[in-house]
């Protein structure tokens, strides 16, 4: 495994109505659970085997992380723990080994080993990376974490266009940023149609 890179894929138990409810509103949640096991075979399984960065799951529920059975391939695990989005990122920023910690969410069908590269390569001159996603939010962040770890993630409106805006405002304003490119959070009934527009049957 690779030493000082920590790729943190935030992931759900995968259980028919408990992942990706929203589109699961739009779509029919058997459909949303068949999306969602469909990116953890898909996107998942190639980022973790890849030898340059450490793969991490952060696990939630945290009854799940000892369920072997549920994952599609083996990989260290912990625990999201309790709070929103900003609490759990930034939790698992702290426990994490030394090193630069790199954090993505299943709902992103265009993540691809080299974003993962690039992210950390940014890494090395920056003191944190986004992924901007087309809808306001992020589909990856990254830290460098020295000489210190700050707390960015308070006070950001998850989930809406605020929150890539939000969690700027948070950066000590000596900080070096970097951007990847933007790609698209399939969260919704209208993203998922112009995916599948896009790709052909899912």
């Amino acid at each position: 495994m690779a030493i000082n890179r920590n790729l943190v894929v935030m992931v759900k138990s995968p259980r028919i109505g408990r992942v990706m409810t929203r589109l699961g509103r739009d779509i029919g949640y058997v459909s949303a659970w068949a999306f969602y096991r469909q990116m953890l075979r898909n996107v998942l399984r190639p980022l973790a085997r890849d030898r340059r960065w450490t793969t991490w799951l952060a696990v939630s529920p945290d009854g799940a992380l000892r369920n072997e059975h549920i994952w599609p391939i083996r990989t260290p695990r912990v625990r999201q723990g309790g709070g929103d989005l900003g609490d759990r990122m930034g939790r698992v920023m702290v426990v994490m080994p030394p090193g630069s910690v790199v954090i993505i969410g299943m709902d992103i069908p265009g993540i691809r080993p080299r974003h993962i590269e690039q992210a950390f390569r940014e890494l090395g001159a920056h003191d944190v990376v986004f992924g901007p996603a087309d809808d306001g939010g992020y589909w990856l962040v990254g830290l460098k974490r020295r000489p210190a770890l700050k707390e960015i993630f308070a006070r950001v409106r998850w989930s809406s266009e605020h929150t890539l805006a939000d969690t700027r405002v948070n950066l000590p304003a000596h900080w070096r940023i970097a951007e990847l490119e933007i790609l698209t959070d399939v969260d919704d009934g209208g993203t998922y149609s112009a995916l599948k527009s896009k790709r052909g049957k899912l």
